[in-house]
Formats: C-alpha cells, structure tokens, sequence
C-alpha cells in the first residue's frame, strides 16, 4: 500500500512570489522604451564609423560608385599599403607617439600636484592661482596662439617636438579635475599621516594618487586622446616634414585638386588604433575609488 502526501504552499508564500514576478515583469515592460531608445541611438552613432571602416577596404572605383554599396563588393587592402608606402607612415606614428606619450605623463603628474596644492593647502595666493587657471578654460585656444608661437620661436623650440609638448602640459581641466577630487578627500587622513612621520611627498604619492588613480586615467585617456588628434597647433609649430605629426602629413593627401580617399581612409583608420587600445586597456579602471578605506569610525 503506497501513501501519498499533498504538499500544500502557504498562502503568504504564493502571495510573496507572485508580488516578485508582477515587480520583474513591470520592471522590464518599463525598461522596454529606455532600451530600445539606447539601441537606436547606438546604432545611429555607429553606422557612420562602420561605413568609414568598410570605406577602407574598397577599392578607389567602388568608393563613388553609384548605387553605394555598404560592404565592399570587392575587398582589397591595396590602400594600407599604400598608406604605409607613401606618407613614411612609421616615422610619422612614432612622432605622433612620442608628442603625446610624453605630454600625457606630464600632464597628469604636474596637474595633480597642482590641484593637490590648491585643494590642500591654505594661502590666499594659492586662491587666486586657481582662479586664474580656472579662467582659462573660458579663453578661446585660437586667442593665444599667436603670442604663443611667439614665445616658442624666442625660446628656439621652433620646428622641434619639444615645442608642441612643453606649451600642453598644464591644462586647466585636468587641474580642476583633481582639485575638486582632493576637496573631497578628508584632512583627517593627512592629519593621521603626519603624526605618523610621513612627509609631505609621502602623503602625495603614497596617499592621494592611489586614491586618485580613476582621475588620472580618466585625465590620461583625455590627454592621449588631445594630443594625438591635435591638429593646429603642430601644424603652426612643425615646419620639418621630419616633425611631422600623423595628423599633418593625413592632410597632406588633400591635394587642391586630388583627394586620394583610398590612401586617407586607409591611414585614418590606422591612425586611431592606439587610441582604440588605450581605451579598451584602461576603460576598467574607469571607476569610483573609495575615499574612506584608510579612515576608522
């Protein structure tokens, strides 16, 4: 004889789980209209960048063809090499490299020092200092690139890679950057780090870059990315075609009446794969730090 049991659900518990299921269900209906906005958009905003880098693998007659076509009807990379044949492309690249790996590195050591300084210490001249670099970020840099250029050619950084990097290094946003991170900081912690026996570099570099590491990749990334688009201002500094920047000897290839679009596009795209390696390299350190780690109730 077999017996059999009827397990039986409390009413609480159904009623528990169907509140949780009516709760998710109403959450992705109204997720629905969000998502779906956020694809279109994406998709708007990669469809130009897709058709620039399938451009890149068609050949100079199916460029202009009519009816366009999306993909290449006949693939090629007949233009990378000729990218790397005509324009002294390596040369230009590690120019390019060397411009804005050096000025990055400068840029965030020396606008974090400064807006360490503004945040941290207490001076009245200290106050009006930050208030003059915090005006410069609503000055034009078209206003002052003719006395800059000034000053470059009397310091003889003229025609020479030195005289793009040094005038960059300070930037106003970076400064600002770390400045209203380190107000946020509390003087409690420098406070314990000095009755400790550290000293005013230790608690710099030991202390308040570490927990600002996000601020200076973030800084970094917006850095690298600045100086390797620059277009101006190497273009009125360089006078060598040596010196060259990639970007200046890309717009070379726009001739007055001749436009080679297989060798641009081919380049163009070349010329934006360190910036696409950069990010995808740091993008997870991208992140809130906590403030408070070092601190005790």
């Amino acid at each position: 004889m077999v017996t059999t049991y009827a397990i039986t659900v409390p009413d609480d518990k159904r009623t528990k789980r169907y509140e949780r299921r009516r709760r998710t269900q109403g959450r992705i209906r109204k997720s629905i209209v969000p998502t779906t906005m956020l694809w279109v958009l994406a998709v708007l905003m990669l469809f130009p960048l897709l058709w620039f880098l399938l451009s890149s693998f068609k050949p100079g007659s199916e460029l202009f063809s009519y009816p366009l076509s999306f993909f290449p009807r006949e693939w090629t990379l007949d233009g990378y090499a000729a990218a790397l044949e005509r324009i002294d492309f390596a040369r230009y690249f590690l120019n390019t490299a060397i411009v804005a790996t050096v000025t990055t590195v400068l840029t965030v050591a020396l606008c974090a020092m400064t807006g360490y300084a503004l945040a941290k210490y207490k001076n009245p001249w200290l106050s009006v200092l930050g208030l003059c670099i915090l005006s410069m970020t609503m000055l034009p840099g078209e206003v002052i690139l003719n006395p800059l250029f000034i000053v470059i050619r009397d310091l003889g950084l003229y025609n020479s890679l030195a005289g793009v990097i040094i005038p960059s290094i300070i930037t106003p946003t970076g400064v600002f950057m770390f400045r209203q991170f380190f107000i946020t900081i509390p003087d409690e912690l420098m406070q314990a780090a000095r009755i400790d026996g550290a000293s005013e570099f230790g608690i710099f570099f030991r202390i308040m870059m570490p927990l600002a590491r996000p601020i200076a990749l973030t800084l970094a990334i917006m850095s690298f990315q600045w100086r390797w688009n620059d277009y101006i201002f190497p273009l009125i500094i360089l006078g060598n075609p040596e010196q060259f920047t990639l970007q200046i000897a890309l717009r070379a290839l726009v001739g007055a009446e001749n436009i080679e679009w297989t060798i641009l596009l081919s380049a163009s795209v070349l010329s934006m794969l360190p910036l696409i390696a950069l990010y995808l390299v740091f993008q997870r350190y991208i992140t809130s730090s906590n403030i408070n780690a070092g601190l005790k109730d």
